[in-house]
């Protein structure tokens, strides 16, 4: 309990996250007592949460992103929004997608939380590209809007990328399809020639 109270309410986690404690069987144990104790929320199997809590509306449901996050520490894989999420939270789209769907170089999962789906889907590494970083969520809003939004994409990263993501961001360009890499280039350049200006 410790353990899951250090990481604030809202934290979600796999008995994986556990496993220095003690074996599986065991922490199993301990989950399931704090479950019944009504300390921890069984969210699906094998996965809980220490619920945020609401004077009136009792516990929280947990953000997508930390059971997404949750899932891929469980296999030691990483995870990165899709273009449509990562457009909406760089404020270049007011669509808000539906799914929360995120893609992993681990296995896909689906976990249904009441209305809410939290989807993981396996990628290729050439769609992961910096992942769970802000330079991956510039990548996948430009890979989702395409060229013609490259401009737009350009302005919006130029100001909320720092200095240590454009250095990331061109570490990574050549990972990046080809119509992206000269977009990707001008972000980097950006900040290389304002730290050097």
């Amino acid at each position: 309990m410790k353990r899951a109270r250090g990481g604030g309410r809202g934290s979600v986690f796999t008995p994986s996250d556990f496993l220095d404690l003690g074996d599986r069987a065991a922490i199993d144990q301990a989950l399931s007592r704090l479950v019944k104790g009504g300390k921890l929320r069984r969210l699906a199997r094998g996965l809980y949460d220490f619920p945020k809590m609401h004077i009136k509306l009792g516990p929280l449901s947990p953000t997508p992103d930390d059971v997404a996050r949750a899932l891929a520490r469980e296999t030691g894989s990483q995870v990165q929004i899709t273009g449509a999420q990562a457009a909406n939270a760089l404020g270049l789209s007011t669509q808000v997608p539906a799914r929360n769907t995120y893609l992993t170089d681990g296995p896909s999962r689906r976990v249904v939380l009441g209305r809410r789906t939290v989807d993981l889907r396996h990628a290729s590494p050439k769609h992961l590209i910096a992942p769970g970083s802000p330079v991956g969520t510039v990548v996948q809003a430009l890979r989702h809007l395409g060229p013609t939004r490259a401009v737009d994409i350009a302005h919006v990263a130029a100001r909320s990328l720092s200095a240590r993501d454009k250095k990331i961001l061109a570490n990574s360009v050549i990972q990046a399809p080809a119509w992206m890499r000269s977009t990707l280039v001008s972000i980097a350049q950006g900040a290389v020639g304002m730290a050097d200006g």
